[in-house]
């Protein structure tokens, strides 16, 4: 459900030492984005589709980004 979204996203950024800011951006247009869904922001399903496609493909070929 919604809530896993946010831990998915920290143990990405934890695997990939990525700064929160550049995770939101590349995944979303939207540097808070971390911060929000942390302070309980609930994200849309297309939202939640569009930052699990860009873990995905990020993992498929980081040199992309």
């Amino acid at each position: 459900g919604r809530p896993m979204l946010i831990r998915k996203i920290e143990a990405f950024m934890r695997q990939t030492k990525m700064p929160q800011t550049k995770f939101g951006r590349l995944a979303a247009a939207d540097p808070r984005l971390v911060d929000d869904l942390r302070n309980g922001r609930s994200p849309g399903a297309r939202l939640e589709r569009r930052v699990e496609h860009f873990m995905n493909k990020y993992r498929e070929n980081p040199h992309a980004y």
